[in-house]
């Protein structure tokens, strides 16, 4: 498991008092209101920093941070990540996982074949597709139902599945 989750991407700054624009990284933005420190990840420096304020322009977080009150302390962060601890992460719902965790898992079908490891969570809205790599063909999109998705075991490091009709011939 991985020890911090990227939770956003500085893309610019805005005004002149040190706030950045944040694209979020995290499936709800709301998050970021109950955020308290993030640690900071740039081309040649990585801090830890306190929220200190955080609003909300279209898709995009706004956020000021203790000690940088002018946008020369933040200009230099444009591109950097944000991260958070997994213990400072939002604590997750039964049946929920975060994505850095099933990147990577072999995902085995319910008849005992090793279809692929999961590349990729797609969020379509619906429901999370996972995409699953395939040794020399297309990729295997699988979407997260009960019906399709019987069990994702982090301590065993797997997915088990069973794979609708028609799916692999996609």
């Amino acid at each position: 498991m991985v020890s911090k989750l990227r939770i956003g991407v500085i893309t610019s700054t805005h005004g002149l008092k040190g706030e950045v624009k944040v694209y979020p990284t995290t499936d709800d933005a709301a998050r970021y209101k109950k955020l308290k420190e993030v640690i900071l990840e740039a081309k040649r420096e990585t801090r830890e920093l306190t929220v200190e304020r955080v609003s909300f322009f279209k898709q995009l977080v706004i956020v000021k941070f203790k000690g940088l009150d002018r946008i020369e302390d933040v200009e230099r962060y444009k591109g950097a990540e944000l991260w958070v601890t997994r213990e400072n992460a939002v604590p997750l719902e039964e049946n929920e996982y975060y994505i850095a965790d099933l990147i990577g898992l072999p995902v085995i079908s319910d008849t005992g074949e090793r279809l692929g490891v999961i590349r990729d969570v797609l969020q379509t809205g619906a429901n999370d597709v996972y995409e699953v790599e395939r040794e020399g063909k297309k990729p295997l999109l699988l979407p997260v139902t009960r019906e399709c998705v019987l069990d994702v075991d982090l301590l065993k490091g797997q997915v088990l599945v069973h794979v609708l009709d028609g799916l692999l011939d996609l």
